[in-house]
């Protein structure tokens, strides 16, 4: 596919369904690894999975909302692995909610996760990526269609798609790229609900008839990573079947 060695890469809440995947496909592709999340356990049984005989794997727990722990992986990253190459914003949180229904609470949870996590991981990781890098940001569908009783998480994802597309101009002159992949219906744990709820509906409606696997998606994002999108900026690439097409 794509040739990742020697690169080194930090995904946010790595132990999810797609960065999960994503992790595992950068590590085959010759990738070392910063893998961050919440949950230290997850992260070491991810990490346990990943053959020994492979690029390092360094994992650490991260709140994405706390900028100061954002910080401190992108540092270990240099001084465990000696630089950074790609960061991957996989951290996320998909909770239903219809407007009215909506606390502050809720609000400002699922921008601090989905937007503010995003703000977080690439600000500290802009000085230090390396030229020939890569952002790759994980937007969603959402962002571009709207989400019954999930408008918090779909106004993050568009604002996510608009912070990716300046991030260029900053970017560009340290020959460093950012792009955004837009998921739609993909089977992970995150989506279990709305399969459960409206899974035939929405095959239906999607010209392929199924739902995506993290691996489909993974394998766009180490295109996005990899120096064969070395012209590519800027950019969203839909992963969704035909469901959406912009």
């Amino acid at each position: 596919m794509f040739d990742l060695t020697g690169k080194v890469a930090l995904l946010t809440g790595a132990t999810g369904g797609i960065p999960r995947a994503t992790a595992m496909l950068f590590h085959r592709l010759g990738a070392a690894l910063v893998l961050t999340d919440l949950d230290p356990g997850a992260l070491e049984d991810l990490a346990t999975v990943l053959p020994k005989d492979g690029p390092r794997v360094v994992t650490t727990r991260v709140d994405v909302t706390d900028p100061a722990e954002v910080e401190a992986a992108v540092a270990l990253a240099g001084t465990e692995l000696g630089g950074l190459d790609i960061l991957v914003t996989g951290a996320g949180l998909y909770v239903e909610r219809e407007v009215t229904a909506m606390s502050d609470a809720d609000w400002h949870q699922t921008i601090g996760v989905n937007l503010d996590g995003v703000f977080h991981a690439c600000r500290a990781a802009m000085p230090v990526l390396r030229k020939g890098g890569a952002i790759v940001n994980i937007a969603s569908m959402a962002g571009h269609r709207g989400s019954v009783r999930h408008a918090h998480y779909a106004a993050c994802k568009a604002a996510v798609l608009g912070f990716t597309r300046s991030l260029v101009h900053e970017l560009s002159p340290r020959g460093v790229r950012a792009n955004c992949v837009s998921p739609g219906i993909i089977a992970t744990p995150m989506t279990e609900a709305i399969m459960r709820d409206n899974g035939a509906a929405l095959v239906g409606a999607t010209p392929m008839r199924r739902f995506g696997s993290p691996e489909e998606v993974a394998s766009v994002i180490a295109f996005l990573a990899s120096d064969a999108a070395a012209f590519v900026t800027g950019e969203t690439i839909h992963i969704n079947g035909g469901l959406y097409m912009d």
